[in-house]
Order: C-alpha cells, then sequence, then structure tokens
C-alpha cells in the first residue's frame, strides 16, 4: 500500500509524458489533484508535465502538449507517473529507463497509467510487484517481463508503486491515493464534483469487451470465457470446460451460437490467435514461442491456423509492423537540443488553476482536519 502522509504537506507530481500517450488518462489524474487543491483550499499537490527534452509531445489524439520542463530541469519531485498510451514499447529509449531507474534510487514513488507500466517493467521497476495496464497490453507485458505480477485489477498500489489502467481509471487511483493523505472526506467529495456514481476500487477487475455485450444476464457464458481467457496457453478440453460450470457441452454450444454465433473451440481459437496477434505485434518473441504461449502444439499448425483467421501469415504480421517502425521515425537516444525551463516554486498552470477556484463556492469546504480519519 501506498505510505501516509501526515500534516498538510505538499506534494510534487511529474506525469512523463510519452509519445502517443492518452489524454483522457492523464486529465483523469490531473482533475483529481486540482479538485482536491480546490475543495480544501490548500495546495495538496503540485503537478508538472514532462517530457526527456522538454520538446511538445502529441497525444493519441493529435493533440500537441507543451511540457512544463525537461525532465533535467524539473523541479524535485516526490512521485513521478509514467503516461503511456499506443505503440507503447517503442514509445521510449534508454534514456527514459535510466532516468526513471535514477529517481527510484532518490526515493521517489512511482506510478503508471494506461500503458505506461510498460515501461517501468523495461526498467526492472516492477519486478516482485503487482502492477496493473491496458487489458490490451497484459499479455505482452507478462510475456516480456515474467517478474512482473501482472494483474487484471483496474488499479494496483503495491510497495511504493501505483499503477493503473487506461480511460478514467486514473481518476479511480489518484481517489484512492488521496483518500489514503487526506482521508475519506476529500476523497468522496471529488467524486461527488466529478459526479461519479460509484467510485471503483482495488477489488474492481478490467471488464472486457464480450461483458460490455452481454452484460450479466448471461454469467454461465461469462465464465466459461473466463476460463478460455485464462487458459491461454494450455488448453482446456471442450468436455472439461463445460463441466467447470456444470454445463453438458451441448447446453454449452447451444449458449456460444445463441450469443456468439459460433462454436465455443471457435471462440477459444479466436481468442488465442488475438492473443498471438498482440505479442507478435507488441512483443519481440519468436514465433515459435509465441505458438507455444498460445497454446499451438507446432508452428505449422500455428502459421497454418493464424493465416486462415487473420489473412495473413504471422511473419507477415510482424515484417508489416517493423516496416511501420521505419517509417514512423521512431525515437532514439539522439534527440534535438534541450529545451531548458526554470520552473518556480510552483507551476504556472497550478498557481492559474488555484487563482481562479478561489471564485467557486466549494473553494475550502472540506475541512482537512484529522487526516487520519476512517479509511
Amino acid at each position: 500500500m501506498i505510505d501516509e502522509v501526515s500534516g498538510s504537506q505538499s506534494r510534487a507530481i511529474g506525469f512523463l509524458l510519452l509519445d502517443n500517450f492518452t489524454m483522457i488518462s492523464l486529465a483523469s489524474a490531473v482533475e483529481a489533484l486540482r479538485m482536491a487543491n480546490q475543495l480544501s483550499g490548500e495546495k495538496l499537490y503540485y503537478w508538472y508535465t514532462l517530457t526527456m527534452d522538454g520538446q511538445p509531445v502529441s497525444a493519441s489524439d493529435g493533440i500537441t502538449i507543451t511540457p512544463d520542463a525537461s525532465v533535467t530541469h524539473c523541479p524535485p519531485l516526490d512521485t513521478v507517473i509514467v503516461a503511456g498510451g499506443l505503440n507503447i514499447p517503442r514509445a521510449y529509449s534508454q534514456r527514459h529507463i535510466a532516468w526513471l531507474q535514477a529517481k527510484e534510487r532518490q526515493g521517489c514513488k512511482l506510478g503508471a497509467i494506461c500503458t505506461g507500466s510498460y515501461l517501468l517493467a523495461d526498467a526492472g521497476l516492477l519486478d516482485g510487484h503487482e502492477c496493473s495496464t491496458h487489458w490490451e497490453y497484459l499479455a505482452a507485458l507478462q510475456e516480456a517481463f515474467p517478474r512482473v505480477k501482472c494483474s487484471n485489477r483496474l488499479f494496483s498500489f503495491d510497495r511504493g508503486r501505483m499503477t493503473c489502467t487506461g480511460g478514467t481509471v486514473p481518476l479511480d487511483m489518484m481517489l484512492k491515493m488521496i483518500k489514503l493523505e487526506h482521508g475519506y472526506q476529500l476523497s468522496t467529495a471529488i467524486s461527488e464534483m466529478f459526479i461519479c456514481d460509484r467510485v471503483r476500487d482495488e477489488s474492481d477487475q478490467q471488464k472486457v469487451p464480450l461483458q460490455h455485450v452481454l452484460g450479466t444476464t448471461q454469467p454461465k457464458l461469462l465464465e466459461l470465457v473466463a476460463l478460455m481467457e485464462a487458459n491461454i496457453e494450455e488448453v482446456i478440453e471442450m468436455d472439461e470446460l463445460a463441466g467447470y460450470v456444470n454445463l453438458s457441452r451441448r447446453q454449452m454450444e447451444r449458449l456460444f451460437q445463441k450469443y456468439l454465433d459460433c462454436s465455443p473451440s471457435r471462440y477459444y481459437l479466436r481468442l488465442r490467435l488475438l492473443r498471438a496477434r498482440q505479442l507478435l505485434k507488441q512483443s519481440t518473441m519468436s514465433i515459435i514461442d509465441i505458438a507455444a504461449a498460445c497454446g499451438f502444439v507446432s508452428s505449422p499448425h500455428f502459421s497454418k491456423c493464424y493465416r486462415e483467421q487473420m489473412g495473413i501469415p504471422p511473419r507477415d504480421e510482424r515484417t508489416a509492423v517493423r516496416q511501420n517502425d521505419k517509417s514512423g521515425a521512431p525515437e532514439t537516444d539522439s534527440v534535438k537540443p534541450p529545451v531548458i525551463h526554470k520552473p518556480e516554486s510552483e507551476a504556472p498552470g497550478l498557481r492559474k488553476t488555484f487563482s481562479a477556484a478561489r471564485t467557486e463556492s466549494t473553494f475550502g469546504s472540506v475541512n482537512l482536519g484529522d487526516k487520519k480519519e476512517s479509511k
């Protein structure tokens, strides 16, 4: 769990923005900090956007952000949070890794939103820690970094690390952090300001796309699919699978045909091939290793199934990714001359938002009082 902070000590949080980071994840995290300051009437949190060289960076929606500082000219930080997004394995360099490792040695808490956990894992900073990341990258992260305890939870706190999935989940993670540091009353007031009908916690799991389609109307079907997803490498036989949920094989086949318009074995195969596609695109594993990791007894059988389902051989899928990398001018350790920023004791953005918040009726409406109240 994150360590509790006593008193009204301010926290400085740096958001390291990677190429193609997701804007909604960054905004969800920062807005929780802004509202904590507004409702408490105190500058509890300072936040800074950072890039390696201080140059502007584009989010996945194409919006360009000019950071507050480069990593070499940022103010002292208590916490660094990596903001990831698309194509995460190619969004950073060894300089990112070295800087994060240095911040960890200096005693900084580390965090990640969306796919930012991938960079922390590559830096060896999540070894032995529980970690959450967007479901689309769970398989690639687990395969590439087996010492990381990957979780399907929306967010995870573990010994100076806090990681979460994407979308609006960073808001839930930051609310948990604020609750631990400044109490239940403040975190609840923030959720009310943002009209959150329910604040999610660490026990909540990421919802797979199928759940959005079926809701909770077919619990046995969802359970079957969950079993398939949890057993990609060691495939469960169909009769055994049906038995796990107390159905006959025929009943199971009718469920899949009615709601998913395919047989259970076809759906299972599709899941395994989609996992293989993620690994082909997001990892450097060999095709033979990917075949084994996705439950195929041989590489030729895997290639045949992949070509039939995806319309392209696995080798060509990987070749296409590499060609896109070359044309996309990925980041290297050769960077533009640094832009030198000299932040004042507080970021200009914070000064502006805090000043504007004073006119709001909610400014200072939460009495922090005893920050160790019930959690």
